[in-house]
């Protein structure tokens, strides 16, 4: 059963939509509203260098809830890759994130979505 918060592994679609993507890790970050099991995610990357500074997420190996998580080295949860997925999709699961990092990341792209554009 999925939760918040949980690192799983899902076919994470690419952005032009032309294939169904790689299996990569992604974190759950909330159930969607209505009779469904569908999850909106982010995806995982291993490339740090390409953070986005006061959005991206890193969970450094050296963090606290790192080996909870599952991974294997230090990641980046990318705020701006996410995908909605049914539960049937998950192939499986990692760990999971402290409750502390979810909110940052749930605070960051809310902040994001309300945020007035330029």
């Amino acid at each position: 059963m999925i939760r918040e918060g949980m690192v799983v592994l899902v076919p994470f679609p690419n952005a032009e939509m032309a294939s169904a993507g790689k299996v990569r890790p992604a974190v759950v970050i909330r159930r969607l509203p209505g009779g469904y099991d569908d999850w909106l995610i982010c995806m995982l990357s291993s490339r740090i260098t390409q953070t986005l500074d006061g959005f991206d997420e890193v969970i450094a190996e050296g963090a606290d809830d790192f080996a909870e998580s599952g991974l294997k080295i230090s990641s980046v949860v990318c705020v701006t890759r996410l995908a909605v997925c049914h539960d049937s999709l998950v192939l499986g699961a990692l760990g999971r994130i402290s409750d502390a990092r979810l909110l940052r990341i749930r605070h960051r792209l809310a902040e994001w979505l309300v945020a007035r554009s330029s």
